[in-house]
């Protein structure tokens, strides 16, 4: 009984596996991205548009200034937008899974330079 148990259990892995290497995550990926593309531009392209910050300069969302200041995790990110900090009000009105959407957005555009070659 509990090889028949066991032997579900891991079929059910390695299918989970199997449709994860066949593109299905790039799509659940591609959805939260464009969902936090969304909620930037709803709440915090008026001061980090294009990546930058009108407030303080120095502390852009530019890849390597969220490097230089420790904010290149999507812990980081959340934590911030979350709760806020000097100039930044905090995003009360956002659930976890859209503060995750915004982190997963500004880590990859910083990636990509904000969309610039």
């Amino acid at each position: 009984m509990h090889h028949v148990i066991r032997r579900s259990v891991l079929c059910v892995l390695v299918g989970v596996v199997v449709l994860l290497s066949l593109g299905l995550a790039p799509a659940a990926i591609a959805s939260d991205l464009e969902n936090g593309a969304k909620l930037f531009g709803a709440n915090c392209a008026a001061c980090h548009a294009g990546g930058s910050n009108r407030v303080v300069a120095a502390k852009s969302l530019k890849k390597f200034a969220l490097e230089k200041y420790g904010m290149n995790s999507l812990e980081a990110i959340s934590y911030q937008v979350r709760k806020g900090k000097n100039a930044m009000p905090a995003f009360k009105k956002l659930s976890d899974e859209q503060i995750a959407d915004v982190a997963s957005y500004v880590l990859a555009q910083a990636e990509s330079n904000w969309g610039k070659s």
